[in-house]
Order: structure tokens, then C-alpha cells, then sequence
């Protein structure tokens, strides 16, 4: 047998039997193989949401195309979608497939046609008026991914094409006086086949829904790395991975997608660059680290970062003024929607510093590295010198409170618990749930999930958005369907910044807040130790009657329940794998 096909073999991971013929797959051995953990299925439409015409001279059998695939032509006539154009108009149809998703489109088509069997647009969207979109017009972009194009479809064959973020699909037959028969349209869903060890139940289904939303909107971006976005920002950005991260924390546990982007900023990033260019990038890039030892108690991982970490603590330790106020270069950024409030990025930026210091002494002491440790103390001795203003900023005031510049108590009722869920933002409201909980308020807390997030589902979403304001709510149409007449088309008006109307990302892993949230404050699991060795129970349930969940360690799922008994007073009840301390704070 060829030795270069037998090492290629191995190289792909299959095994071959000694006295087994193999195909010669390549002669060069010398090519890199990049694998992938992904899995790919297909889904069926699930409906109809509109056609070109209603009498069914140039959308034929549409109905036919909700059946289930098999993804293969064959020889058989029958009854299929048939798309006709002619001379007084195009033939298109509009589906849907049920939620978003992250992954392309195939078409079967039949022995009934041309060769080839002509052309067809296809445009993707993550909301109906998307799907229906110009690229070029009103935000609708081809930024990162492909979502409006043409292709040649086959005679009596299958065409798989493209790769995005969406639920609902167009597709127009192009050429004028043609006709064009199709057996079968799946979605090709490409994903991470892992399961969700951690839950969250509790007797309010819209914190459920909640729950389960930002797990799976993290999850869709659990790629090859860990995207912002399955439409657009299908990228590595280190800041916005930090909610993301918590929620696989709190509902996958230990993923290889997470040290293999953290790692992927370190190896784009040398010194003295700042990650993605954005200076508190690099300090979410710490605050990371420390929260995944914490939860995955890794230390041979751990000990990889040590190079870049003192080094990248020592270099942020020279920005910082005689009068202990941050004095960071590079973009300064905390979110889109406080980047014009330039006091609320510096008081976001002198608390990111405290933050980052303390995580910096955390892992510091755990790798036995003294010198850094006494750098990062003294860091934050000098940062305590300077509180600057809330700014009237949601995402100032949370900052300043999780750094204890400010008592969370000043910064919840003279910030965070005005307004409800107005000048909140879907990034940052993560950090601003957080405050309230330091500050006693996890009612406040609970209510702004209900309300922000909630309101998202309310509009058809099924998965969390780059950005949201609670006034584009008024008068809002859903976009899981065509928007009616007098009301607001909220994908096409909406968005600012990058992200301007279609631009505008509805599947936004920063937006998943409320899952890690709900399942450290309501669920009360809080890691003592690194690896989960030791895990703290303190729930606050506000005005829940009961809550019980699970949560992933590395050493086994923990089973939680919490319920009020006539008096009002949580009881707990719970189940731990062997090596798992369970402490109940008590009340």
C-alpha cells in the first residue's frame, strides 16, 4: 500500500486494516489538514411565508416543499414546486424554518428541467423584511458572510450553497420565460453537537424562554471559534466574549472553542498591541482567563498564559497617572451605546483597570508568581485614588460597582434602578444585572429580564440581538412576518453605529446574559474554588415560588432545587457528583 496514503489516512484519523485497499486520496502528504468539531443536519421549511403570486400560475405545488427531504434527485415525476416566470412577472417564494440558524441552503432539484436548470437568487435574513432585502439598500450587507447572490442550479442533481446566520430564506427564479421545478429546499444547519448540561426552570415560562434563549444564541456562535454573530461578526472579539463565555460556564461546561479563541487574540496580539485594538479588549482578555480557571480549574492551561499575562499587566500598569486615574491609549470603548458619553468610557475604563488588576493577583498567586502579584496590588492601590462619575450611564455605574469604586447601593438607586429597562443595551446589561444583585436588588434585576430581554421574544425572536432600545417596541411589527401596514418594520429603521438596520446582527452571543445571570443569583450556584471543588448556594428567587436547575463541573452536573414553603423562607435541596463541596448560605 502507499506509504503517503497511509499517513494521510492517519493523519485524517482512519484506520485501515492491514490487508484493506484504499482509494489513492491525495499524493501530497505534505498539505495541512484543518479539521472541524461540527456537526451538519438539514431541516425542512416549516411554512410558507410568502409567494409571488396566490393563483398559482407562477408558484405551483408550493406546498409540496414543507415535506421532508432526503436530500437526493431521483427519477421519479410527480407533483413538485414549480417556479415559472412570465412576461408580467418573477416567480419567488419566501420560507421559514422555524429559528434561527447558522449554516446554508440545499436544493434538490428534478429530472423536469432544463440543463443546467436555471438560475435562482437566494437572500437569507434573520427577520422576514431581511429576507425580502436588496443587498445595498437600507444596512443589508454581504459583510462576512454571503446572504443575497445568484447561482446556476443543476439538472436532476443537488446545489449546497452558503453559510450565514438565519431563519428565513427567498428564494426567485431569475431568467425571464423560465421554469424551474424543485424536489427539495433544507437548510443545512452546521453546529457544535453538545449537550446542555446545565438548565433552568423555575414557575415564570418567559424567564425560561429567556434562559434558554441566550444559552442557544451562544451556542450557534460556538463555530470553529467563538463568533459574536452567525450573520455578521463572525469573528474573535475578546470584550464581547466574556458574556459568552459565562454562559458556557453556566450551560456547556468545558468547550475546546473557548482557550482555542482566547488563545487565537494572545497569538494576533503581540505586545504592546492592544486586542481587536481596543484596550479594554486586553483587559477582558484577563478577566477571562481568571473566570475560566475558576470554573474549569485547569491550571496546565493556565500555565501556558503566564508569559503573556505578566507581561501584558506590566504593560497596563504604565497606564495609570501620578493621581491613579487610567490613562489608556488605543480605541476606548466599553459599548456601542455609552461610546459618545466620554466620562462614562473613562469611569468604565478605571474600574475595567481595578477589575483586571484583582483577576491579574488571582491568577498570579495561583501560578506562584509573587512579583506580579505585589505589581498588581500596588496597581490597584493607586487606581482606588481616583472615583470618577457615574456619568448617568447604565454601563458606567455597573462598572464602578463590580470594581467597588462606588457601593453598589449608591450606583443602583442613583443610576441602575432608574428608568427600567430604558438605557440598557444588551452587552452591557449583563454587568448591569450583576450590580443590582450586589446591591440587594435582584427583584429590580429579575424585572429587567422580564422586560428587555422578554420584549425580544415578544417581536418573534429566537435568539438575543446585537442591540436593543425598548422604545423601538412601540408600534413595532414582529419579524417573523411581513410587516403590516401602519406598523414599524424594527430591522429596517432601527440599529445604529456599525450595525444600522439590516447591518444589525440578531443573533448576538454579548446578549446572553440573563442565562448566566439567572443561574449564578436565582439558580445561587457560585464557584468557591477553582474546578468547582467548592460551590456556594445563596439564591434569591424575588417573587418566584420555585427554581431548580442543574449546573456543569468538571468533576459532574449538580442537581438544585429551591422552593418557598408557607412562610416564604427558600428551602434547598441538591445533589452533588463526588469531589463537589456544596455549601448553603444560610439566610
Amino acid at each position: 500500500m502507499n506509504n503517503k496514503i497511509l499517513l494521510l489516512l492517519a493523519l485524517l484519523g482512519i484506520s485501515v486494516g492491514a490487508y484493506a485497499q484504499v482509494p489513492p486520496v491525495v499524493e501530497a502528504t505534505n498539505r495541512s489538514i484543518r479539521s472541524t468539531s461540527l456537526t451538519q443536519k438539514f431541516l425542512s421549511p416549516t411554512r410558507i411565508v410568502w409567494k409571488s403570486d396566490n393563483i398559482g400560475s407562477r408558484v405551483l405545488n408550493a406546498e409540496r416543499i414543507l415535506n421532508s427531504g432526503i436530500g437526493q434527485a431521483d427519477l421519479n415525476r410527480g407533483e413538485y414546486l414549480t417556479l415559472v416566470n412570465e412576461k408580467e412577472g418573477q416567480a419567488g417564494i419566501l420560507l421559514d424554518f422555524g429559528c434561527e440558524i447558522q449554516g446554508g441552503i440545499e436544493i434538490v432539484t428534478t429530472r423536469n428541467n432544463q440543463k443546467p436548470a436555471g438560475r435562482v437568487r437566494i437572500r437569507f435574513g434573520e427577520s422576514v423584511s431581511e429576507a425580502m432585502s436588496d443587498a445595498g439598500v437600507d444596512g443589508a450587507t454581504n459583510d462576512h458572510a454571503m446572504r443575497d447572490f445568484v447561482v446556476e442550479l443543476p439538472w436532476l442533481g443537488r446545489l449546497s450553497v452558503g453559510e450565514s446566520g438565519f431563519r428565513f430564506v427567498r428564494i426567485d427564479l431569475v431568467d425571464a420565460d423560465a421554469k424551474l421545478e424543485i424536489k427539495e429546499i433544507s437548510a443545512a444547519f452546521r453546529y457544535r453537537d453538545i449537550p446542555y448540561l446545565g438548565s433552568f426552570t423555575c414557575n415564570d415560562e418567559r424567564l425560561n424562554k429567556i434562559w434558554m434563549t441566550g444559552a442557544y444564541t451562544v451556542h450557534l456562535n460556538m463555530q470553529d471559534y467563538l463568533w459574536d454573530g452567525v450573520k455578521r461578526d463572525r469573528l474573535v472579539w475578546v470584550g464581547d466574549l466574556h458574556p459568552e463565555v459565562m454562559t458556557v460556564n453556566s450551560v456547556f461546561g468545558d468547550n475546546e472553542v473557548v482557550p482555542k479563541s482566547l488563545d487565537l487574540a494572545r497569538d494576533l496580539t503581540p505586545l504592546p498591541n492592544w486586542m481587536n485594538g481596543i484596550s479594554s479588549y486586553s483587559m477582558w482578555w484577563v478577566i477571562l482567563h481568571r473566570d475560566w480557571y475558576y470554573y474549569q480549574g485547569n491550571i496546565d492551561y493556565l500555565k501556558e498564559q503566564k508569559e503573556y499575562l505578566t507581561a501584558l499587566l506590566k504593560h497596563l500598569s504604565t497606564k495609570i497617572d501620578d493621581n491613579g486615574k487610567e490613562i489608556l491609549d488605543g480605541n476606548r470603548f466599553l459599548d456601542w451605546p455609552s461610546s459618545e458619553n466620554q466620562e462614562a468610557v473613562h469611569a468604565g475604563l478605571q474600574s475595567m483597570m481595578v477589575m483586571t488588576f484583582e483577576a491579574g493577583a488571582d491568577l498570579c498567586r495561583v501560578l506562584g508568581d509573587e512579583k506580579t502579584v505585589s505589581l498588581c496590588d500596588a496597581s490597584v492601590a493607586r487606581l482606588k485614588k481616583h472615583v470618577p462619575s457615574m456619568a448617568d450611564s447604565k454601563q458606567a455605574a455597573a462598572l464602578l460597582a463590580m470594581s467597588g469604586l462606588v457601593k453598589p447601593e449608591q450606583a443602583n438607586s442613583q443610576v441602575l434602578a432608574k428608568d427600567g429597562a430604558h438605557k440598557m443595551s444588551t452587552f452591557y446589561g449583563y454587568y448591569m444585572l450583576i450590580a443590582r444583585a450586589m446591591a440587594g436588588d435582584y427583584q429590580g434585576a429579575i424585572d429587567n429580564i422580564r422586560n428587555y430581554w422578554g420584549t425580544m421574544l415578544d417581536l418573534g425572536a429566537t435568539t438575543f440581538w446585537e442591540d436593543f432600545d425598548i422604545d423601538w417596541a412601540k408600534n413595532a411589527g414582529r419579524i417573523d412576518e411581513l410587516v403590516p401596514a401602519g406598523k414599524v418594520d424594527i430591522h429596517k429603521t432601527y440599529g445604529g453605529y456599525c450595525y444600522e438596520q439590516f447591518r444589525h446582527s440578531f443573533c448576538h452571543g454579548w446578549a446572553s446574559g440573563p442565562t448566566s445571570w439567572l443561574s449564578q443569583y436565582v439558580l445561587g450556584v457560585n464557584i468557591l474554588e477553582p474546578g468547582g471543588r467548592k460551590v456556594l448556594l445563596d439564591p434569591d428567587l424575588g417573587d418566584l415560588e420555585w427554581v431548580k436547575g442543574t449546573f456543569p463541573t468538571p468533576r459532574g452536573v449538580i442537581e438544585i432545587e429551591h422552593r418557598k414553603n408557607s412562610k416564604g423562607k427558600v428551602e434547598t435541596t441538591f445533589r452533588a457528583p463526588a469531589g463537589v463541596e456544596v455549601v448553603v448560605a444560610k439566610k
